[in-house]
């Protein structure tokens, strides 16, 4: 039986009118199909997807700046144009474009309120709190020498903290976890119909939870996230209505866990994978942060986002029709050689990891990207303090990814240690 390493190397063999993003080979080793298309098709019409793919670091860059040829409004364009599943199909509201899915200047309308949530200040302060709930993690699996590292750390870690930040309570984090699976399943680009049934039955769920928690905010505003939002003022001078509101706390639900959970997962097990890096580190605590740079630089927990042309438009000398759907792959763009010494070798030691694009670039830069570097400083230094011969346990399943064209995650990821 093949593995699938050599799955996806025989996936970026096929003749280019044959590759997709789509291919499930391609998903869990995308990264010799990325680097077939940065040699060969730059710009490249994906045969079966239909969107056009970026791949090439300058390009992505290029596209990213230029927000009025590569329109983020792309809200439909994500959940599906065909059989699309919408909430409000289900009796719940509609959509509304909000922070990831709207231009330039409304994008800062609905940043801004934002922003300040997420300030340098805040989320320092944050580093005691943060690591309190690391190490109440850790504590529930020592003693045993193993764990399950996905379901017992890295998902509810992140769960845990934007629960507290939104102002909800922590024992309804499982459901909040189906929240977020909600949308990553309607943005997964390979979802069927029932899945996608669900992921639209469950938002309105979504909505129905948080209707009634933005009510009793707006009764009882206390120091929190959406008490914040139902406060906040526009530049008409006007408050935010119940539909923007919902789409951007279910943006700020998802996006706050989902790839950090990726990164976290994804961090250990390329470190028990490259195992002199691990030990680099545990000699050289001061390299934390270059570990967290090079995780995301590496295989980042986003692999890229789409934006749609409002006008014919050329990238690298290919033309790209008005209202094509692009796909700005930035997973391959952090592996670009033209852009990364040994692009394919994973370096905590690095010294050229400025730049990544894993948190995207310019108008819409992740707006939780240091409470998310926090997240993973805090937690590698702890666990690498805590947990030693950190190892990938030999009777667990082989580590696999999640089928998803845009976000990359594991399914699971067993480990085995000593205890400090």
């Amino acid at each position: 039986m093949q593995s699938a390493e050599e799955a996806g190397r025989k996936a970026a063999e096929k003749p280019l009118d044959q590759m997709t993003l789509v291919d499930l080979d391609v998903i869990e080793c995308p990264y010799a199909t990325y680097e077939k298309l940065r040699e060969q098709a730059p710009v490249f019409k994906d045969p079966v997807a239909g969107f056009y793919i970026l791949s090439r670091y300058e390009d992505v860059v290029k596209a990213l700046k230029d927000t009025r040829t590569f329109s983020s409004s792309i809200a439909e364009v994500l959940i599906g144009e065909a059989d699309r599943m919408r909430a409000e199909d289900f009796g719940g509201y509609p959509n509304v474009d909000t922070l990831i899915t709207v231009d330039p200047p409304k994008h800062k309308f609905y940043r801004g309120p934002i922003n300040k949530v997420f300030s340098a200040q805040r989320v320092d302060e944050m580093e005691s709190y943060i690591a309190e709930i690391v190490n109440e993690l850790i504590d529930s699996f020592i003693d045993t020498g193993q764990c399950e590292f996905v379901s017992q750390f890295t998902v509810p870690l992140p769960l845990i903290i934007i629960a507290d930040q939104l102002g909800v309570p922590r024992d309804d984090m499982a459901l909040f976890k189906e929240f977020s699976d909600a949308l990553t399943t309607q943005i997964s680009g390979i979802a069927n119909r029932d899945q996608r049934i669900w992921a639209a039955k469950k938002s309105v769920e979504f909505q129905k939870y948080f209707a009634k928690v933005l009510d009793e905010k707006r009764a009882n505003p206390t120091d929190d996230i959406i008490s914040d939002l139902v406060r906040a003022r526009m530049d008409d001078g006007e408050q935010m209505s119940t539909p923007e509101l919902l789409s951007i706390l279910n943006q700020l639900l998802a996006a706050g866990n989902e790839t950090t959970t990726n990164s976290l997962s994804k961090g250990l097990l390329l470190l028990c994978q490259h195992p002199d890096q691990m030990q680099l580190v545990r000699d050289n605590p001061a390299m934390i942060g270059k570990l967290t740079e090079e995780v995301l630089r590496f295989d980042g927990p986003v692999q890229g986002l789409m934006r749609v042309t409002t006008c014919d438009t050329e990238i690298a000398g290919t033309p790209i029709p008005q209202g094509a759907v692009v796909m700005l792959r930035y997973a391959s763009a952090n592996r670009d050689a033209c852009q990364y010494q040994n692009a394919d070798r994973f370096d905590v030691a690095r010294g050229d990891q400025a730049g990544h694009l894993a948190f995207g670039l310019g108008t819409h830069f992740c707006l939780g990207a240091m409470l998310a570097r926090k997240e993973m400083n805090v937690a590698f230094r702890i666990i690498l303090e805590r947990m030693k011969n950190i190892r990938l346990a030999a009777e667990g399943n082989a580590p696999t990814h999640e089928p998803n064209v845009v976000l990359r995650g594991l399914k699971e990821l067993h480990l085995v240690f000593d205890k400090a």
